[in-house]
């Protein structure tokens, strides 16, 4: 599966970043990376449509953007040039193999992430990681739905979750999850290719899904239905701003908010099944 990488010049910078990353959140992009000019936005290819782009409106602010496809076969080379060690606080360090093994925190993760996003470089992803160390995960069911390079659910293995499941709807994704699985020893970690609906009649104490808001609104049904009473549910992959909507979506289907954490405008939610 391939992805495009549109890289967006905007003047000014601010707000008009912003700006633009809320208006595009609204498509199927995965992430936004920002930066000194402006931002990059990862999609994949299938999802494009340029009328995404044709019809933001005139703002006060101008844009240039260029469209890179990236093929799998070259992320490799991408991410080692760029890839760095992340420190989630004193908690745990994300590395890829080629980096010196840290000292003074809890869990060393190895992520090679190769074509699959979930470095820890993310701010969803670093909220997320942060969380579960709050969580007493020790012999607890727990789903890991948009797996990524399966950091999360890596994670949470190591923190004591007795058995885990982690879901993706990309071939790339799965093959990378598996074999970061092995590399950090996790046993008990079963990652494999599906959607929504291979959630039926599966049961979890604890559901991670760090996808996008559009996903989470259309889908977070089906996550309610696979907690018991007073499991927990950790959303991310969305703004501050899609909080309301977000919120008022699982108030609606009988959670109970807990807790809200922010990181550069990206938010992480955690809720109780009522």
């Amino acid at each position: 599966m391939n992805y495009l990488g549109i890289h967006f010049k905007v003047a000014p910078v601010q707000p008009g970043t912003d700006i633009l990353i809320a208006m595009l959140g609204e498509y199927e992009f995965e992430t936004f990376v920002t930066n000194e000019t402006g931002f990059d936005a990862f999609i994949k290819e299938e999802d494009f449509n340029q009328t995404m782009i044709d019809e933001i409106p005139e703002m006060d602010f101008t844009f240039t953007y260029e469209i890179e496809k990236i093929e799998q076969k070259n992320w490799n080379a991408e991410w080692e040039s760029n890839f760095h060690p992340v420190f989630v606080e004193d908690k745990c360090c994300i590395r890829a193999s080629f980096h010196d093994k840290p000292e003074n925190v809890q869990l060393d993760i190895l992520i090679d992430p190769k074509m699959s996003f979930g470095t820890g470089h993310h701010d969803t992803t670093w909220l997320m990681s942060r969380e579960l160390f709050s969580l007493d995960l020790k012999d607890k069911s727990l789903l890991d739905m948009g797996c990524g390079t399966g950091v999360l659910a890596i994670i949470a293995k190591k923190l004591g979750a007795s058995s885990i499941e982690g879901i993706d709807i990309d071939d790339w994704s799965i093959e990378n999850s598996i074999e970061n699985g092995k590399n950090n020893h996790t046993e008990g970690i079963t990652f494999y290719k599906g959607n929504v609906n291979s959630l039926a009649n599966k049961h979890f104490d604890v559901v991670l899904a760090n996808i996008n808001r559009n996903v989470l609104l259309n889908d977070m049904h089906a996550y309610y239905d696979c907690l018991p009473s007073g499991g927990l549910l950790l959303l991310s992959g969305f703004f501050e701003s899609d909080f309301e909507e977000l919120n008022k979506k699982a108030s609606s289907l009988g959670f109970s908010f807990d807790k809200k954490e922010a990181k550069n405008g990206w938010c992480m939610l955690k809720y109780k099944k009522n």
